[in-house]
């Protein structure tokens, strides 16, 4: 949602290292304007490559590198487990949601859960956040109904500033 993803037959991928990384058109403006209208900006995310093999911990933390130098981005948190370890800091799990409001002294309940996929929706849902859906029409599980959908993380931006 804010870089390109790869996707095959319908599944989004990440890229493979920070050669790869695009970000995507109007990302790094609309980030601007939530961050000086106050809003923390705090990335979670799903890296179950790492615990699967296929990505070294050090390529991931490489291209979150990057993207905290290119993007106001105020913390990227990370779950690096897959589905059978079954902890509680694993999308659709709230875990990294709490646990960054809780440091943060944020309240979710006038927080925003922005993602692409029904994991984001679901742990923004039960973090107690105002959930967002960028709308990529990717071939998955589908979430319960986000409190929004939107075509692109521009879009999200500008709704939630029309709410604040």
């Amino acid at each position: 949602m804010i870089n390109r993803a790869f996707v095959r037959d319908g599944k989004p991928y990440p890229p493979s290292g920070p050669g790869e990384l695009e970000i995507l058109s109007g990302v790094p403006e609309a980030l601007d304007r939530l961050k000086a209208a106050g809003f923390r900006l705090v990335v979670v995310t799903n890296q179950p490559d790492v615990a699967r093999g296929v990505f070294s911990r050090e390529v991931v933390e490489a291209i979150h590198s990057d993207l905290s130098a290119r993007l106001p981005i105020d913390e990227i948190r990370v779950c690096w487990h897959d589905d059978g370890n079954r902890c509680l800091c694993r999308k659709p799990e709230p875990g990294m949601l709490l646990d960054a409001a809780r440091e943060a002294r944020l309240d979710l309940s006038s927080s925003y859960m922005v993602g692409d996929r029904w994991r984001d929706v679901e742990a923004g849902r039960a973090a107690g956040c105002v959930t967002i859906l960028i709308d990529y029409g990717y071939a998955e599980k589908q979430a319960g109904p986000p409190d929004k959908k939107a075509g692109s993380l521009v879009e999200a931006a500008e709704w939630i500033l029309s709410r604040d």
